[in-house]
């Protein structure tokens, strides 16, 4: 039995270390490393709430895989190469220090007192950058650099026209670290429910909200603490929320739903039948189904989620299949696509003129037939295109 069990941890810890960047969790670089600015695409100011503890061992990770019993607050400043390829996040190997001209690279952080400073900081930003916020909660194993890199990547493939904001729950960012991140992701939950809170009391119009992995379960959650104080809609400011490769239980999801309601706001749930980290997740679980890789599309659009089936869509994490949303170039497009439109002028049915966009997009990507279903409280559209 000892050995069957350190056997599937192993097997565990191999097939999901994909779900973050390359176990590498320096943020800042030892040195200086000036390029010049025409070797740079863009700067991304990132807004940071956290449970993670500030690093004291080594200061380069910033914040490190400890809890926190209260939120810290800080703004990243990330710059992105003129190289950069849609979909990709280039980092530096090991502890090597990013070059600008190449890697994403971290150039200054800057850390807010309490709460009402960040608010300040983050209202302004918000005032400044069209009232939209995009809320980001990453998953499981995810170092803080992880999450940074990512909103960046998502923010400037996106061309999202607001401030990204992460919200970095305490993961371990170690593949044996699946109980202690479900953990580290239950404590979060208040803290989650206070930002959001946080930030609809600035001028924001609309709150978009991107959840990956068992970020989705910790999202969820605080979306059933604001139905249950009667604002799950954050007093009509919250926007999209995209779930995507929920590492959830389908019948917790359900009751999630449940208590939460069906969405007036378009709300979508993204999965895929070849999600190799979620089939893992779902054997630790007792062999249960997660939403991530569910089968019965029509069965949770019935609580009133649009689901996407990316099961055809290529992925770009090695074969690994847990982020799609974010590495495939032409869903990374997409979504952009879908979030510059205010989630309040969005129809909870696809536009038929860009699914059709879509489905031609991804038989390219693909290189082969590609086929993607989209499942709505309404009707169900498959798009299928050759290469």
């Amino acid at each position: 039995m000892t050995l069957r069990l350190n056997s599937f941890v192993v097997a565990f810890a191999l097939a999901v270390a994909g779900c973050a960047g390359q176990n590498t969790h320096d943020l800042l670089n030892k040195t200086t490393v000036a390029v010049p600015a025409s070797d740079i695409a863009a700067t991304h100011e990132i807004f940071v709430a956290t449970t993670r503890q500030q690093a004291t061992k080594d200061p380069r990770q910033v914040f490190d895989g400890d809890r926190s019993l209260t939120t810290s607050y800080a703004r990243v400043d990330v710059t992105v190469p003129k190289v950069h390829q849609v979909g990709a996040i280039e980092r530096a190997k090991g502890s090597a220090n990013s070059n600008p001209a190449k890697q994403f690279t971290a150039t200054n952080v800057v850390h807010y007192g309490d709460a009402p400073q960040f608010a300040k900081a983050v209202g302004a930003d918000i005032a400044m950058r069209g009232d939209r916020a995009l809320v980001f909660v990453h998953g499981f194993n995810n170092g803080f650099d992880d999450g940074i890199y990512r909103l960046t990547q998502i923010a400037h493939d996106t061309k999202y026209p607001g401030t990204p904001v992460l919200f970095s729950w305490a993961s371990s960012a170690k593949t044996t670290g699946y109980i202690y991140d479900k953990d580290s992701a239950n404590a979060a939950r208040d803290d989650l429910e206070a930002t959001l809170r946080m930030l609809a009391k600035t001028r924001v119009k609309s709150i978009d909200i991107i959840a990956h992995s068992m970020g989705t379960w910790l999202t969820m959650e605080a979306l059933r603490q604001l139905a249950i104080t009667g604002d799950r809609d954050l007093n009509g400011k919250l926007g999209y929320v995209v779930l995507a490769s929920p590492d959830i239980d389908v019948d917790v999801f359900k009751k999630q739903m449940i208590r939460y309601g069906k969405p007036d706001k378009p709300f979508a749930v993204l999965l895929s039948g070849d999600d190799r980290a979620l089939k893992l997740s779902s054997l630790i679980s007792g062999d249960k189904p997660r939403v991530g890789d569910y089968g019965n599309a029509a069965d949770l659009a019935s609580y009133g989620v649009s689901v996407v089936d990316l099961t055809k869509a290529k992925g770009g994490d090695g074969g690994l299949n847990h982020a799609k949303f974010a590495d495939n170039p032409i869903l990374v497009q997409l979504l952009g696509d879908r979030l510059r439109t205010p989630a309040g002028l969005a129809s909870d049915e696809p536009d038929p003129a860009q699914l059709n966009n879509l489905g031609q997009g991804l038989g390219k990507a693909v290189g082969s037939v590609a086929e993607v279903v989209i499942t709505t409280p309404f009707k169900v559209l498959t798009i299928v295109t050759g290469g």
